[in-house]
């Protein structure tokens, strides 16, 4: 069963929050960096002020994020991003619902896979995080209610591993599918071989052979 603190967004008004691209882009900003003013995220993502102001503000609305009253000073207003278990609903019998969490699903997974992708294709940048960083993957056996539990036993690992940002600490981003493996399909017949070449004339041939590679 799920962990009674998820958030489950079942709420459409908060789904359409969330399914903005500036906004989810502003939340991620602040998940991965820390707290910010709308002036720094206007400048950072080449908006309005007044625009990245009013974004922050609907993430707010609906829990994505706080003020950091810590950091605050006058009419200086700094934003952070609120820790929690957020999940999308599964199978949610209203139309508009579904389709929202679809479009949030579906940036949270392109996101992901464009870091993998150019954290692939740049890892030497990243020094000794990249001797750190590992990749895996694996397979098994489960039944429905054993792959519900590994997910929520993943879920509750992963929290106690959250951090804040911190000096001496970078973002890491985790990436989890646990899926049933879909049926295989024959492959395709390779291609029939071109016809070999005519054997060379008797003069041409040779008994040498060779196990030298280069």
């Amino acid at each position: 069963m799920p962990d009674e603190n998820a958030r489950v967004l079942t709420d459409i008004e908060a789904l359409k929050a969330l399914a903005h691209p500036l906004r989810q882009q502003m939340l991620t900003r602040l998940q991965r960096r820390g707290a910010a003013t709308s002036a720094d995220l206007a400048t950072e993502f080449a908006v309005d002020r007044g625009a990245a102001s009013y974004h922050l503000r609907q993430l707010a609305r609906f829990g994505f994020i706080e003020e950091d009253t810590g950091r605050s000073a006058g009419r200086r207003r700094y934003w952070r991003s609120v820790p929690q278990d957020m999940r999308l609903p599964r199978r949610p019998a209203d139309a508009d619902v579904a389709a929202a969490a679809m479009e949030v699903g579906r940036q949270w997974l392109e996101r992901s896979e464009r870091d993998l992708h150019t954290y692939l294709a740049n890892r030497e940048e990243h020094g000794e995080f990249a001797v750190a960083a590992q990749h895996s993957f694996g397979h098994t056996a489960l039944t429905e209610e054993e792959l519900a539990r590994f997910g929520e036993e993943y879920i509750a690992f992963l929290n106690r591993w959250h951090r804040d940002p911190a000096p001496g600490r970078r973002h890491v981003t985790v990436l989890f599918h646990a899926f049933p493996t879909p049926e295989a399909t024959p492959e395709a017949a390779p291609e029939a071989a071109p016809d070999p070449a005519p054997d060379p004339a008797p003069d041409q041939t040779s008994d040498q052979t060779s196990d030298q590679t280069s």
